[in-house]
């Protein structure tokens, strides 16, 4: 059974002994995403470590995955770098230029902290001037800090045209219905969550795919939700699936993304484990409890075939 929702993965980065950007291995990454299903790719993002490249690694990362990709998904890169408004704007400009189809703007970059929702929207709908015509997405990064936004708040900006790609870490399904119910006057947008606890409420109430680490661990569960969640003759696999997830959340969470690298060596790819963010898998119980979770999910692939 077949749709049209998509699963997006937020893309790892492989990296040398030396720290230096793998593109052998990311070549691999990119082959092993679209072979699982992806219906497109975010590039550049948290799982990237985007906020440990320079910004000429990030543009020439991004530059080399649509290469690879040659056309065949689309493309979405974090863009929205720079401590004024006009440098956020140069940033996306050059991103854009690469060949993606939308530069997504972290909402946590575009007003800090202690600011307003009026300041945010202030600084989004001027940096959208200052890049005329470019397509945008937002992402409600954890990272320099969580700002979510609301339903009405999306749903003006989506009325702008501009905005097609929407990455939700909300966490609450109510929410997210209530932003899928302000956005639906534009049809090019689409809202992708990042809960996988939720994951099927979420595809139900009208997102357009999902979005999430745990497709960097198992993909192709992730597609397969995408593909069967309102399929009511494997309704007990949906549920094992779902299950699955929400089991795991902690461990696919705590060592992450070396631990998805871990867990992707395991499954034959050649990936190195290196992240420049700190993140490492130690010796002891973290590689038993990886482990088990690639066995139980080697387990549930091999039953939904």
């Amino acid at each position: 059974m077949k749709n049209d929702k998509k699963f997006i993965p937020v893309m790892l980065m492989p990296f040398k002994e030396d720290k230096s950007i793998d593109y052998v291995a990311l070549d691999s990454l990119v082959d092993f995403y679209l072979q699982s299903g992806a219906g497109g790719l975010f590039a550049n993002c948290l799982s990237s470590e985007m906020f440990d490249l320079s910004k000429a690694e990030m543009i020439q990362s991004v530059t080399h995955i649509v290469k690879r990709v040659n056309g065949r998904v689309p493309i979405v890169a974090t863009g929205s770098f720079g401590t004024t408004l006009g440098e956020q704007a140069a940033t996306v400009q050059d991103i854009y230029a690469t060949g993606v189809s939308a530069v997504i703007l972290i909402t946590g970059l575009l007003a800090t902290e202690s600011d307003s929702e009026e300041v945010f929207r202030a600084n989004v709908l001027e940096l959208l001037r200052l890049t005329p015509h470019i397509p945008v997405g937002f992402y409600e990064c954890p990272v320099p800090y969580k700002r979510v936004i609301s339903p009405q708040l999306l749903g003006e900006f989506v009325k702008t045209g501009r905005v097609k790609y929407h990455k939700d870490t909300c966490l609450d399904i109510d929410v997210v219905r209530a932003k899928i119910n302000a956005t639906t006057s534009e049809p090019s947008f689409g809202l992708y969550d990042a809960y996988m606890v939720h994951a099927i409420e979420s595809l139900q109430a009208g997102s357009v795919g999902l979005s999430c680490i745990q497709g960097n661990y198992f993909p192709e569960l992730v597609v397969w939700l995408c593909n069967h969640y309102q399929d009511d003759q494997v309704s007990a696999q949906i549920a094992l699936v779902q299950s699955f997830f929400r089991k795991h959340m902690d461990v696919m969470h705590a060592r992450y993304p070396a631990s998805a690298k871990y867990v992707l060596q395991k499954r034959g790819l050649k990936i190195g484990s290196i992240c420049r963010n700190g993140s490492v898998v130690p010796n002891g119980s973290v590689f038993e409890d990886l482990d088990i979770l690639l066995n139980e999910a080697q387990k549930l692939i091999a039953e939904l075939k």
